[in-house]
């Protein structure tokens, strides 16, 4: 093979590979040095040459997109997954719950112990504080709401991720996003605005601020546990709240009467 066409197969499959993981930081970032072939013995001793492969074989257009991520995919993916050494303490991965057509995308840090023996984000006292602050502005896991952290398999003792687990693991949030489409985001705590939104000035300054995720907006709320430690905080959630709400009533109008209607 010349070395043009080794090229034109790497840029094929470096596209490809981009359309299903997504732009990886460090992974394609440089292409390699490619140089033809040595021509075979055979063709020394006078056998005929192979055939030259057709310009069609190597596409100089698009790429083929691969199919399409769906949510039960990324699912049995983070279930087998081993890509970092939490795989070796967790009894469950957690992938996320909710509406496979979510107006809003609950985006939280890592599960918990009960999450981990359930399988389930969100579950617990914190859990039912979420579900409790989600009813408040019209919001539910059960009809217009999918719920998901930036960790999928708990750390032990809940400490905060890792940056290697979390670089392990944030592309299977990146395609849950890519698949369910929320048209919003709440990420809860410091941990998730700190994977979602880099620039951010943490959570005590930028909560109820609106920031932008690739095109969806995006809001920082207190997780639901810090609530608990510290009740006093509370006021402050409900006025983000009141906030966001707004925002979902100019996104969707009428999406409170589609939410009481499904209850």
């Amino acid at each position: 093979m010349e070395a043009a066409q080794k090229r034109t197969v790497y840029a094929f499959l470096r596209t490809a590979a981009r359309s299903v993981w997504g732009v990886q930081p460090g992974v394609f970032d440089r292409t390699p040095e490619f140089a033809d072939d040595p021509a075979p013995e055979t063709e020394a001793q006078g056998s005929p040459a192979a055939p030259e492969p057709p310009a069609e074989a190597f596409p100089q257009g698009p790429a083929r997109t691969a199919p399409a991520d769906t949510i039960a995919g990324i699912d049995r993916e983070i279930a087998s997954c081993r890509a970092c050494t939490l795989c070796r303490t967790r009894t469950r991965t957690v992938g996320g719950t909710g509406a496979l057509r979510p107006l809003v995308l609950v985006v939280g840090e890592a599960p918990g112990r009960e999450e981990d023996e359930q399988g389930l984000p969100f579950v617990g006292r914190a859990g039912k504080l979420l579900d409790d602050m989600l009813r408040a502005i019209s919001l539910s896991r059960e009809t217009n709401c999918f719920i998901a952290n930036t960790i999928k398999c708990r750390p032990p003792d809940n400490r905060d991720p890792l940056p290697e687990e979390e670089a392990a693991c944030f592309h299977f949030l990146e395609r849950q996003i890519a698949a369910l489409k929320p048209r919003a985001i709440l990420a809860s705590g410091r941990v998730a605005l700190g994977r979602l939104v880099p620039a951010s000035e943490g959570i005590t300054r930028s909560h109820g601020q609106f920031f932008d995720y690739r095109g969806i907006p995006l809001m920082p709320v207190f997780h639901p546990s810090f609530l608990l430690r510290d009740p006093s905080q509370k006021a402050a959630a409900w006025g983000d709240l009141k906030k966001f709400r707004a925002l979902l009533r100019e996104l969707e109008p009428g999406y409170e009467q589609t939410w009481s209607a499904g209850r």
